[in-house]
């Protein structure tokens, strides 16, 4: 599947914008190389081929899958959970623990999206998404960030944090126009703790304020051939010729901190995850949803629900309207009636 996620996207990029700059493509393709994390499994799980221990899916499992593309520099990512096999109706709902989760990402999806305004900062989304959790009885998964996207940057400095956590601090920063984030919402029905897999880790990004002189020839040859296919953003190892020699140079060159490695992360054996991650523009027109899937919540009936000032927050719109001396935000019912299209309409 991860193989296949890739090869989808090499293919997609590669039929659109054929235009040339100095006579050289524009370069395109795998912005995150794709990744399948199921059940308790987080996030980074990209097994290769050679693996041994290849997981099955089953009936009821639940699967998350992530991807991300660029052109020119310019990316975006998404994520999506989604239940393998048979699925939630109305008639058979998803309900309890799993439910509370499942609603839990979604509402903290939707107040983040509504609080990237310009002018408001990223702790007032981190606060907003930490009631969310509260309010279903479940946790944030601590370390999760959301960066800004910048060309060829898939993890600026600017960054929303998923919680309040000592280990993971991030300083407050005001939200700008014309910026773009990639925006990772995780749930957890544990207590939001991760712990490194034993599985050897598969993607890497180079380490750009890093230099050493490598000794060995398979790490020179990894080395080289990172420079000039991945100087900036994330590869699999499953992206070289010979594996095994990638397999090989890698320990060498992650020993002298020339790459960055992204660990496989599992919360606890049973926990149930749930990943929504999505590309956002903070446009003049309000910020904008890009990527990412429509959550079918049809079949899911949580008991629980978010209190009035979560509720103000979604009562929100993101649109703006135009051609006025002030800026105005339009109402609900404002866009629901015939004038909507008095409010900009979203552009990327």
């Amino acid at each position: 599947m991860c193989k296949f996620g890739d090869s989808v996207i090499n293919q997609k990029t590669a039929g659109i914008y054929q235009k040339k700059v100095k006579g050289k493509p524009i370069e395109r393709g795998v912005a995150f190389p794709t990744c399948i994390s199921v059940n308790e499994c987080v996030c980074h799980n990209c097994p290769l081929e050679s693996d041994q221990d290849r997981q099955l899916l089953r009936d009821g499992d639940l699967v998350k899958a992530d991807v991300g593309c660029y052109i020119d520099g310019y990316m975006s990512v998404a994520a999506h959970s989604f239940i393998v096999g048979s699925q939630p109706t109305v008639q058979y709902p998803l309900t309890g623990v799993r439910a509370d989760v499942m609603m839990a990402a979604h509402v903290a999806s939707e107040v983040a999206v509504k609080l990237m305004q310009p002018g408001n900062t990223n702790s007032q989304v981190t606060q907003a998404i930490s009631k969310v959790a509260e309010a279903y009885g479940v946790f944030t998964v601590a370390g999760v960030l959301s960066h800004k996207l910048k060309r060829f940057v898939i993890d600026g400095n600017k960054a929303i944090a998923m919680c309040d956590d000592a280990e993971h601090k991030v300083e407050t920063h005001t939200f700008e126009l014309n910026e773009a984030y990639a925006v990772d919402i995780v749930m957890s029905s544990g207590d939001g703790r991760l712990k490194e897999a034993e599985a050897r880790a598969t993607i890497f990004k180079r380490a750009v304020d890093k230099s050493y002189r490598l000794k060995m020839r398979a790490s020179r040859y990894l080395f080289n051939e990172v420079n000039a296919r991945f100087p900036a953003l994330p590869f699999t190892l499953r992206s070289f010729n010979d594996e095994r020699q990638a397999r090989m140079g890698i320990v060498e060159c992650l020993k002298h901190e020339l790459l960055q490695a992204y660990p496989v992360l599992y919360a606890k054996q049973g926990d149930y995850v749930v990943q929504f991650k999505f590309t956002v523009l903070i446009l003049p027109s309000g910020p904008t949803r890009i990527t990412g899937v429509t959550c079918d919540l049809d079949g899911v009936q949580s008991e629980k629900t978010v209190n009035a000032e979560v509720n103000v927050i979604l009562a929100q719109s993101t649109k703006v309207r135009r051609n006025l001396p002030w800026t105005v935000r339009c109402t609900e019912e404002e866009e629901k009636a015939p004038q909507e299209a008095e409010c900009e309409p979203s552009v990327w």
